[in-house]
């Protein structure tokens, strides 16, 4: 792997999660022989084909899903012999093909499994009552894309592969003070898994990185980097070498995400005396899989679950708003060139100091000016605070941390800083994902609130 990412070769999932499992799905296409609208007689396989030639539009989005099940259902009495394969999967997307479905629907809710029906203009009269079924308990479960658009049946994936990602994600908390009780919660709920490592151990594997291998690894982030500008080439070196470690350690431990206290109780014996894992956090981000600041628990979740939706790496950061113009500032000195996915181009940065403490190396990045964004944090397990914005200046100014991107807040600022909650910490994604991100929390049982509003 090199340093700004392997993309799906190097981790096989566009997102953290098992490196070698795949989203299961139960694509479901329900027809009646005796529907007459929106034609009689209307031919179900064909349709049936004309679907799968859609889907092969979006193989390379797709290319980490199975589909477990993928059957034509005519009547509700077909379900019953399909619900123990039914147990297995992420989630069902149920596709409405003519008019007498309601029965099928109400079979698969029955599953209780994630459900999202797909249904083009035409497809049938069903949807007046899709409304009234979500309001009560066999709906809890079930999202509707009623649209003409085919793109969205791969977006109606995206929140089942979030699903399984939290699920098969394992987070390394490189740590003294473990919150036992939090991991404890997080794979209850989501089947996360959250482990202490020693700092013994990572300093062990940072003495077995071939000197070589170190410094060809720092010199494609000095190479690549618009400017270095306090660090020492060993002081890149070092960190370099650190970066190589993390990688190592995941995979020994079969893990997607690493994580620091590096303001706390790794600060003096990892930080001050080895490197800052800043540097390897930014490249285990642009790999695809997650480097998070600070031990920040919230943060390593919510990263998970948004590149479980978009397959793109999350910029924590320290906020600070200035109502003058309706903006957030996000900084953080930790930011990730990659902030479009593996595959995606890498911004421009320098390497620097972390700023208060005048140490370590860190990738000042400049993110994209125009572009749409989603800021929110997963609180406890069912709370997600969250705002939009577009990204309209990215100051290189020597206050506050590194990275830094001025956001343009959709809502009003005013009530974002009443409204917050939850410490300071957030991840900002790439993107608008608030109607994958809606899907997820209704299949978990997760209220979001919009903090700008």
């Amino acid at each position: 792997m090199t340093a700004f990412g392997a993309g799906r070769n190097g981790t096989e999932l566009i997102s953290p999660g098992c490196r070698t499992s795949k989203v299961k799905v139960a694509r479901i296409f329900m027809g009646t022989e005796h529907g007459l609208w929106p034609r009689p007689n209307l031919d179900l396989e064909k349709e049936v084909k004309r679907y799968k030639s859609e889907f092969a539009r979006f193989s390379d989005e797709l290319c980490d899903v199975d589909f477990t099940v993928d059957t034509l259902v005519k009547s509700a009495k077909e379900v019953e012999p399909l619900k123990g394969r039914l147990q297995d999967v992420d989630g069902i997307l149920a596709i409405h093909l003519n008019i007498g479905i309601r029965g099928i629907v109400r079979e698969l809710l029955k599953v209780d499994k994630p459900t999202t029906v797909f249904a083009v203009p035409y497809s049938g009269h069903e949807w007046v009552g899709f409304g009234r079924l979500q309001k009560q308990d066999l709906g809890s479960k079930l999202t509707c894309k009623l649209t003409s658009d085919h793109s969205q049946l791969a977006a109606a994936i995206r929140p089942f592969r979030a699903i399984h990602h939290l699920r098969e994600a394992k987070i390394l908390d490189l740590t003294t003070r473990f919150r036992q009780g939090y991991a404890e919660q997080m794979k209850k709920k989501f089947g996360t898994e959250i482990t202490q490592v020693k700092l013994d151990r990572v300093l062990k594997l940072c003495d077995a990185v071939d000197e070589k291998a170190a410094r060809a690894e720092a010199q494609r982030w000095v190479e690549n980097a618009e400017k270095v500008m306090e660090p020492t080439k060993e002081e890149v070196v070092r960190s370099a070498r650190l970066a190589l470690a993390f990688e190592k350690l995941l995979e020994a431990e079969q893990a997607t995400v690493m994580t620091a206290d590096c303001y706390g109780s790794m600060y003096k014996p990892l930080c001050k005396s080895y490197a800052f894992p800043c540097l390897g956090f930014a490249r285990l981000n642009n790999m695809g899989l997650g480097g998070i600041c600070e031990s920040d628990l919230s943060c390593a979740m919510t990263h998970i679950l948004f590149q479980g939706l978009t397959g793109k790496p999350g910029f924590i950061s320290d906020p600070t708003i200035d109502e003058s113009d309706n903006t957030i500032i996000l900084a953080h000195c930790l930011g990730t060139p990659k902030m479009d996915g593996p595959d995606g181009p890498i911004a421009p940065y320098n390497l620097r100091y972390v700023m208060e403490r005048r140490d370590g190396v860190v990738t000042q990045v400049t993110m994209r000016h125009g572009q749409k964004v989603t800021q929110g944090v997963l609180v406890g397990t069912n709370t997600l605070p969250y705002f939009t914005g577009k990204i309209v200046a990215t100051p290189h100014i020597e206050r506050g941390c590194r990275t830094k991107a001025t956001v343009k807040i959709d809502g009003d600022a005013e009530k974002l800083w009443k409204n917050w909650s939850a410490g300071l910490h957030r991840v900002t994604v790439y993107g608008d994902i608030i109607q994958e991100l809606q899907d997820f929390c209704r299949f978990t049982d997760i209220k979001m609130v919009n903090e700008a509003v």
